[in-house]
């Protein structure tokens, strides 16, 4: 960050800006983009890579003083995670004092008076995070980073100076670095070849691709870490906008208004000014002659964990825009005929012009500077309307602290959420009282034991009759009277900040049934139910009442996540291992596990590798190539399949769509070669959907139960389901006999074969614990589990996905149990 004052331009050539330093008369230039890298950001066929992003953002810090960079974390593979805050100079020199301001603001038990209040809003900025390229093949807005950074750095109009004077930005030129350079390589590589703009075939992040988006409340990895941490902990922005890009075939924008559902626990304040800045920055593209811009469509607010959804349970706004994509950084063309079949929720079809839809494009070619100049005027209406609506941001922002920290439950409502001491699941509740504390969440240690009457949250059915379309309501199962709750349980309670956060995140989740005249289900944007001690297989109770009148004196605040891994007597995390110790006890040097890894990016097998990182569990990755051609038998006791469908394994990426060695996938001889391996003793492990291979390809003596219903007789999205265990079995030891296991349009297997072991079915009775779930009758009592001999080994069937995102903790065991025979 320079200390400099007076602009001075020289000539007419945008690409330098001088600055002349107070009172010295050396000069600094302010680089412009194409200054440094060769060519302007959004040019087609060009690409900057992470160094040189964060090259050109820390000669921005040393040439104005109106942009200060920070390094705030280090990603999965080790790049460095980069915000630049930018504003003006003489806020720029004070950051401190308006992160103090921001952090009382958020918390309003801190602000002691009204008229401290009052001049905490006068004298605050509002704080407006912009993150760019998280999907790191959305690549256009990591580019457009660096263009933006310039102008505001470098502009003298009396907008900019307005924004910069009443806002902080905190600018992310991408949240996921490790994929800028995984797509700047392939594309690089690509480029003048036929294989010129197709995304790369593997995973964009090293575990989650697609799924880093999927990450903000679990914080799994090391990016949402460190953003959370700036965000949640330091700096509490009262704007987060996320910039996306979606297919091209669409929309050429879509901006907020949100589609329907809405979450409960956002505040109908957030969705009113989440509409006001969309329809802003619709009407500002319309100004400047945007065509094919659209709200309330596709896109909802029902599901907690994204960059964008998070901020609404922090009691700030968020803002997604998703512009239609090019190819990479190549030009495509988009015909009338893909626009007319393109449909979404809110729009019949890209060519037809509704309310929300007043202005479609017509088609033709598709350039990375259309997409630029699209997100650059959208992040200035951002700012301008921050700048202009200023103090009334910031009093929104501390009403609705100030309105969650003195809000009243209802008779029978929660109070607090309880972790009791002694569950045997310690690194479970390390993992669930973790994750809550680093997003900001206060959660407090029990030190004496107090009374309360606390329970289950249970979903009670209110139309039994109607068993395909049921809707159901939340109920605390507790009995009568108050409790002993032991030393060192840990408590939440709803009287704080986040207490949207804290119910939006422990409670259970009823999606509202939407179907469309057919009866047909209306796919939720993403999953429709996520419940956290559920996932993990943690009891967190409900606590309606407490009997001791003062309980401050009992209690002490958990400060982060390696404080409650010492309170369990866990290792603690050191450094970037991780300390949890392998559930195997396996030596580090063995690797007798293979997880097969496609070359069409299968998320599934990204969090499959991340949970058995996560548990030092040593794996080798297995490549189409090697099951096509080695003695498995030789090299591996186990193997696991990721959820995937068999048509994709087997066949892989077709002939032409990529290079011939990314190409073909397992084929035919892949097949033989996995049957062999089990009949010659060893273990395939099958996660949901991968479960049809051996099924049909070695026809064992199962079928799902599920396949080919239409959604109008069975649907259930992303929900948490009950399980009734048999854990009598090895593949059960240590389980309950009723677990919450992840279904996600998953499987369900039915057989009349009495060699066929079954470890656990679907519930009959309460089978929905959180989500979404039509036609229940087809899944209640179906096989969730099973094991079938084959030869001299055996196959592990999960009709789940037991490793859901690197989330569902609590079925963990069951894949531990399935490797730990053949290991030990």
């Amino acid at each position: 960050m320079a200390c400099l004052t007076l602009l001075v331009v020289i000539g007419s050539s945008p690409a330098v800006l001088v600055y002349a330093q107070r009172p010295a008369a050396a000069r600094i230039t302010i680089p412009s983009p194409r200054s440094v890298l060769g060519f302007t950001p959004g040019d087609d066929r060009t690409i900057a890579d992470w160094r040189q992003i964060t090259d050109y953002f820390a000669g921005l810090d040393k040439a104005s003083d109106r942009v200060s960079v920070q390094t705030i974390g280090q990603s999965t593979l080790r790049r460095p995670i980069i915000a630049a805050l930018i504003s003006a100079r003489e806020n720029i020199l004070a950051l401190n004092r308006y992160k103090e301001i921001q952090q009382k603001l958020a918390d309003p038990r801190n602000v002691a008076t009204a008229a401290e209040r009052d001049r905490l809003i006068r004298d605050g900025k509002v704080v407006v995070a912009v993150s760019c390229s998280i999907h790191s093949t959305e690549i256009v807005a990591s580019q457009m980073s660096m263009q933006l950074a310039f102008e505001l750095a470098s502009a003298q109009d009396a907008e900019t100076r307005e924004m910069l004077q009443s806002t902080i930005l905190i600018l992310i030129p991408s949240s996921n670095p490790d994929g800028i350079d995984i797509v700047a390589k392939w594309y690089r590589k690509t480029l003048g070849t036929p294989f010129e703009g197709k995304e790369p075939p593997e995973l964009y992040h090293h575990y989650a691709g697609h799924d880093d988006n999927r990450d903000w409340f679990m914080l799994n990895l090391k990016e949402t870490q460190a953003i959370t941490r700036m965000f949640w902990k330091e700096w509490f922005p009262q704007i987060v906008y996320d910039i996306h890009q979606q297919g091209p075939n669409g929309s050429r924008f879509f901006i907020p208004p949100f589609f329907d559902p809405a979450n409960p626990n956002i505040s109908p304040l957030l969705l009113r000014q989440v509409g006001l800045i969309g329809y802003k920055i619709a009407a500002d593209l319309q100004a400047v002659g945007t065509k094919g811009v659209i709200t309330n469509s596709t896109y909802d607010t029902w599901w907690h964990g994204g960059f964008r959804t998070a901020p609404y349970f922090h009691n700030s706004i968020g803002i997604l825009s998703e512009a239609a994509s090019a190819r990479l950084m190549t030009p495509t063309t988009v015909t009338r005929e893909q626009l007319a079949r393109s449909t979404s929720r809110g729009m019949r079809n890209a060519l037809e012009a509704a309310t929300n839809f007043p202005d479609p494009w017509p088609g033709g070619e598709w350039r990375p500077r259309e997409i630029m100049n699209m997100e650059m005027t959208a992040t200035r209406s951002v700012l301008g309307m921050a700048a202009k609506f200023r103090s009334e941001y910031l009093r929104n922002f501390y009403e609705l602290g100030r309105q969650n920290t003195t809000a009243t439950a209802a008779p029978d409502e929660p109070i607090a959420y309880l972790i009791p001491a002694g569950q045997g699941r310690d690194e479970s509740v390390a993992k669930l009282v973790g994750a809550l504390v680093e997003q900001g969440i206060e959660v407090h240690r029990l030190d004496r034991e107090l009374h309360a009457a606390y329970g289950p949250h249970v979903l009670q059915r209110t139309n039994s009759a109607a068993a395909k379309l049921g809707s159901y309501r939340r109920i605390i199962a507790h009995t009568s009277g108050y409790h002993e709750v032991p030393t060192s349980s840990y408590i939440v309670f709803l009287g704080q900040p986040q207490r949207r956060n804290v119910l939006a995140l422990l409670e259970p989740q009823i999606y509202p049934n939407r179907t469309n005249s057919q009866g047909e289900a209306e796919r939720p944007y993403d999953v429709a139910g996520w419940t956290l001690s559920m996932q993990l297989g943690v009891d967190a109770p409900a606590v309606t009442a407490i009997q001791e009148a003062v309980v401050d004196r009992r209690l002490s605040m958990v400060r982060d996540a390696n404080e409650v891994r010492k309170d369990l007597a866990l290792p603690l995390k050191t450094a970037d291992s991780s300390p949890i110790v392998n559930p195997l006890g396996q030596p580090q040097g063995a690797t007798r596990i293979g997880i097969y890894k496609a070359w069409t990016s299968n998320m599934d097998e990204g969090w499959t590798r991340f949970i058995f990182d996560s548990f030092n569990v040593p794996y080798n990755s297995v490549h189409d190539a090697a099951l096509r051609q080695e003695d498995l038998s030789a090299k591996y006791e186990a193997i696991i399949l990721p959820s995937q469908r068999a048509r994709e394994i087997i066949e892989g990426n077709l002939a032409g769509a990529y290079p011939e060695e990314f190409t073909g996938g397992i084929s035919a001889a892949g097949v033989v070669k996995l049957k062999g391996f089990v009949e010659a003793g060893g273990t395939l492990i099958c996660f949901d959907a991968a479960c049809e291979l051996p099924i049909k390809q070695f026809n064992l003596p199962l079928r799902n139960a599920l396949e080919g219903l239409r959604s109008s007789d069975f649907y259930c999205p992303g929900s948490v389901l009950s399980l009734e265990v048999d854990n009598t079995q090895a593949l059960a030891r240590g389980l309950a006999r009723n677990v919450d296991a992840y279904f996600i349009n998953s499987s369900a297997f039915e057989t009349t074969d009495p060699k066929v072991h079954i470890i656990a079915r679907y519930a009959k009775e309460n089978l929905l614990r959180s989500g979404w779930l039509m036609g229940e009758d087809k899944l209640k009592g179906q096989i969730a589990l099973a094991e079938v001999s084959l030869g001299k080994g055996r196959i592990v069937l999960f009709a789940f996905r037991p490793q859901h995102r690197g989330q569902t903790w609590g079925t963990l065991p069951f894949i531990w149990n399935a490797l730990r025979p053949r290991l030990n």
